[in-house]
């Protein structure tokens, strides 16, 4: 069973930069793809970006592309997601899961969550 575990949220002004970290523990970290969602207050959590196991292909939600950007290191047991240029509207808390299908959106596709770091923008 693989236990994953957030960082690096904190408060931030508007046009801001976070760096978001993900320590995973349990089974290969390089086996498996993983994604960043969040949920803001009486909202749907939402799908940000995915990362296949080995790294070399991510993709992106339209509202985050060009903002942020997904990465791992296997050899840390890690991901990251670097958001920049951070708006009121990414408030929100912010989790890492584990993938059981690289391509879905949909929360159901994934397990294994973290319990979220709290981001927030002030303007």
């Amino acid at each position: 069973q693989v236990q994953l575990v957030e960082s690096g949220g904190g408060l931030v002004q508007a046009g801001g930069s976070l760096r978001l970290s993900c320590a995973a523990s349990g089974r290969t970290f390089g086996s498996y793809a993983l994604g960043w969602f969040r949920q803001a207050p009486g909202k749907e959590r939402e799908f940000l970006a995915a990362i296949s196991g080995n790294g070399v292909s991510t993709r992106y939600a339209g509202s985050v592309k060009g903002r942020f950007t997904i990465s791992r290191d296997n050899a840390k047991n890690a991901m990251y997601l670097q958001m920049n240029n951070l708006r009121p509207e990414d408030t929100a808390v912010y989790y890492c899961a584990v993938s059981s299908n690289y391509y879905s959106n949909y929360p159901s596709a994934y397990y294994s969550w973290g319990q979220g770091t709290q981001v927030t923008v002030s303007s």
